[in-house]
């Protein structure tokens, strides 16, 4: 069900809910400033004042005229797609898979790797039928051992027995993606802990450049790449400096319609931790000053990145990386440590549901196949999330818009019949940015009233679990927003 409203005629909204963030700090320490020494916002509202004629001392200015001096950010299309494809499957496979180890120390032997069974196909098959739209390989780990046959290093696959060094894993990858209609995506860790260049930065720049050119020129169009800012080898151990510049600058040339995710973005940011929960609120707009670089550190990072920022001034959304096991890389003891088909359902609302993708690591074994525990987990989440959303209660509700009062608009529908309702979803049309900042749900049960959901944002979807009760009437407040408020469509399911 799709809906526009207007506010009331002559009704100056609010001002939008002030960030939980921190006040950002820019690098001299201080408060984001204008050329004057104002606070950032008050340094362009007095600007668009001044441009309109107007006393910049007078009081507030109207805040429909700043809008005017400061378009809301909104997404590329490739950030679109990016989210809407809502599931991608992460595949952490490598030579810590047959060394039983998380982090790899770059001294294992490429003899090791020798997989006898590897059928990245029926990965994708399995992705696919799971609802997963994308899928993401560690083309190399922090241990440095490489998956294609790289020319940077004698440590890759082109070591190996497997296929008697003429295999390339990254290949064979992204043409089980394409033959299986996914979208693929590539990771290539920063922290090499084998190669000897490791620690002279400018050296290493260069050899990470060199590897990160062949990823992105031999296999065709990449869809996301993936970095973090691992560096961890501690105060005594070799220390480098990436050149962040350089590396995003090589995937915008090499692969412009690629999304590239780190803790800073600059297309897609970390959610700010690993176990499959995206903050509420979730916005899609961040401060870029906030998390200059990934890997930073510092007073009100895990905040911008759990919650970003409603006055950010660029689109950077998140996206939510859990594993379907308790580590990233296959470990035959964990088999029986596999997340629950309720469990994976529960993260599905803790991260699409709340305006982030969800990336689900699940690991092959040493023979190259996904565990048949991990597959029948996949295929029970599909089942439950296509029973759960399957019947929109409220496809052929009668919808009307009423203003209630001097800042809500409120839309209210009366469905067909009376309905158990469990669950709310609102998305927004993110093509236009993010505008809703307060809405609440009411229903109508047993005559009376009653609230069962509020936030202060929606984004691309936001799922509300609410009490089933009977319901024929409901109605949502949008009770704040910037500009006129979105077409925002709801559906409601049992």
């Amino acid at each position: 069900v799709y809906w526009r409203m207007r506010w009331p005629e002559g009704h100056r909204r609010r001002p939008p809910p002030v960030s939980r963030s921190p006040m950002p700090v820019s690098r001299g320490g201080g408060r984001k400033r204008g050329d004057d020494g104002l606070p950032r916002r008050a340094f362009l509202a007095r600007a668009a004042a001044a441009a309109a004629g107007l006393n910049a001392w007078s009081g507030l200015v109207p805040r429909e005229l700043l809008a005017r001096s400061w378009a809301r950010p909104r997404p590329t299309r490739a950030q679109l797609a990016w989210q809407q494809d809502e599931l991608a499957l992460f595949v952490h496979f490598g030579i810590n898979t047959f060394t039983g180890r998380e982090w790899g120390d770059g001294t294992e032997s490429p003899s090791l790797f020798d997989p006898s069974a590897l059928d990245p196909r029926s990965w994708a098959r399995i992705a696919r039928e799971a609802g997963f739209r994308a899928m993401i390989l560690t083309a190399k780990h922090h241990d440095g051992f490489c998956l294609w046959p790289t020319a940077t290093t004698s440590h890759s696959v082109a070591s190996s027995p497997w296929k008697g060094g003429t295999g390339d894993v990254v290949r064979e990858f992204i043409d089980a993606c394409r033959g299986e209609g996914l979208r693929p995506g590539l990771y290539c860790s920063p922290w090499d802990r084998n190669a000897p260049s490791y620690g002279d930065s400018p050296r290493y720049n260069d050899l990470y450049i060199e590897q990160l050119t062949e990823l992105l020129t031999r296999y065709g169009p990449i869809h996301e790449v993936w970095f973090d800012g691992a560096n961890g080898e501690g105060p005594s151990g070799r220390r480098q400096v990436y050149d962040w510049t350089r590396i995003w600058g090589t995937v915008r040339r090499l692969q412009p319609e690629a999304v590239i995710f780190s803790d800073a973005g600059p297309d897609v940011r970390w959610i700010g931790n690993e176990v499959g929960s995206a903050g509420d609120p979730n916005w899609s707009t961040v401060d870029p000053d906030a998390v200059p670089f990934p890997g930073a550190t510092g007073e009100g990072v895990t905040e911008q990145l759990q919650h970003g920022d409603p006055d950010g001034t660029v689109w950077r959304p998140g996206e939510t990386d859990v594993s379907i096991r308790p580590g990233w890389f296959y470990h035959p003891e964990q088999d029986g440590r596999v997340r629950s088909v309720e469990n994976l359902v529960e993260i599905f609302f803790t991260s699409v549901g709340r305006n982030s993708k969800l990336l689900l690591n699940v690991p092959p074994m040493p023979d190259g196949r996904f565990h048949p525990t991990d597959v029948a987990r996949l295929q029970g989440m599909r089942r439950a999330l296509d029973s759960l959303f399957t019947r929109d209660l409220a496809r052929e509700a009668a919808w009307r818009r009423t203003d209630t009062g001097a800042r809500s608009a409120v839309l209210e529908a009366e469905l067909p019949g009376e309905e158990t309702v469990g669950v709310v979803d609102l998305r927004e049309p993110i093509e236009a940015g993010q505008s809703v900042t307060g809405y609440r749900v009411e229903v109508q049960a047993n005559g009376a009233w009653r609230e069962v959901a509020r936030g202060q944002t929606v984004g691309y979807r936001k799922l509300h679990r609410v009490p089933r009760l009977p319901v024929r009437r409901i109605r949502v407040h949008l009770e704040d927003g910037w500009g006129r408020p979105p077409a925002v469509r709801m559906r409601l399911y049992g």
